[in-house]
């Protein structure tokens, strides 16, 4: 038996525990399209089939998927902003809008301290994330 993978790093997506089953979807989608395009490094290799078709590569290591009430995205919004991490926001004014351009623009309509969070992902070294995401659990 092979010994499990242990990787340094954490992919981790935290949402917010009153979302409907779809929000939950489309928000964690969401999410993680931004790590994926900052760090391009964190895909693997591309999937082929025993036919030899070829299938998009996706993340070479786990995405880890948690859950909090609205206190426990503000803090980790807080501590991860605190130690210059990088993250993916979801607010809960995109889920009214139905493009980028609209997204970007009710994000930048409201500031840092009012920003009605759903969802976060960031990727950064274990600990770190453990840290950031004190206080919430994993998505059930």
């Amino acid at each position: 038996m092979t010994e499990p993978i242990r990787f340094p790093t954490k992919i981790a997506v935290l949402l917010r525990n009153d979302l409907a089953s779809w929000q939950r979807l489309n928000v964690t989608a969401f999410l993680v399209s931004g790590i994926a395009h900052t760090l391009p490094e964190l895909l693997g290799e591309e999937y082929r089939d025993a036919d030899g078709t070829r299938y998009l590569p996706m993340f070479g290591q786990p995405v880890l998927v948690f859950a909090g009430d609205r206190e426990a995205l503000v803090g980790a919004h807080s501590r991860a902003l605190a130690r210059g991490l990088q993250m993916a926001i979801f607010t809960s004014e995109l889920f009214a809008t139905g493009n980028d351009r609209d997204n970007r623009a009710a994000v930048q309509a409201v500031g840092r301290e009012k920003l009605d969070l759903v969802g976060l992902a960031l990727h950064a070294p274990r600990n770190v994330v453990d840290k950031v995401l004190k206080g919430a659990t994993m998505h059930p």
